[in-house]
């Protein structure tokens, strides 16, 4: 009789322990690279003012503490991409995490506007969410999504009229004018290529 107790007593104790552990895990914080929130961060986001990437006030809650580096041809001066608090911006960001990119660059000749974008196609393997919104103005170093798989960069302020998912935009200058435009042509390949990291 008195082992059974003994016994008794050691399950629950074993019991009582094991509950409250599990009970412990429940309030771990989620600390991974997917859990980062989609869409617009609304109220309550400490992040910094920016204008819409059709250069207008508002609408957007402005950008993450996330960049990506760009550099404009091998070995060009490197270039921070301020993302977009968006589902389309994280997922890019995500996959340029788990390997850097080398995108040939192209020209929508013949487009209105055509010479001061350029586009730059995704490999299809990479799958990429969009939310595209009608675009009628797009500022200087906005930076754009369209499907299927494609980014759009403007280099110059452009009056267009298009579906685009924003993705974040560059800081204009000169320099970032100058590289965009006298990227050179890659030897042997005859395009000009544009490389993203996430700087890690």
């Amino acid at each position: 009789m008195k082992r059974l107790t003994r016994k008794g007593i050691s399950f629950i104790l074993a019991f009582l322990l094991v509950t409250g552990v599990f009970a412990g895990c429940g309030s771990l914080p989620a600390n991974n690279s997917e859990s980062r929130p989609a869409g617009n961060s609304g109220a309550g986001s400490s992040h910094a003012p920016r204008p819409d990437p059709d250069g207008t006030a508002g609408g957007h809650s402005g950008t993450s503490a996330d960049v990506l580096i760009v550099r404009f041809g091998e070995g060009g001066e490197p270039f921070l991409l301020h993302l977009y608090d968006n589902a389309t911006a994280a997922a890019i960001a995500r996959h340029v995490g788990t390997a850097d990119w080398r995108l040939p660059i192209y020209h929508y000749e013949g487009y209105e506007n055509w010479e001061v974008m350029q586009y730059y196609d995704i490999p299809d393997r990479y799958e990429i969410p969009s939310n595209p919104e009608s675009v009628t103005k797009a500022a200087a170093g906005t930076v754009y999504y369209s499907e299927p798989n494609r980014i759009v960069l403007f280099y110059g302020d452009a009056e267009i009229t298009g579906d685009y998912t924003p993705v974040g935009y560059f800081d204009d200058s000169e320099e970032f004018r100058s590289a965009v435009k006298n990227n050179p042509v890659l030897e042997g390949w005859g395009n000009k290529l544009v490389l993203i990291s996430d700087g890690e």
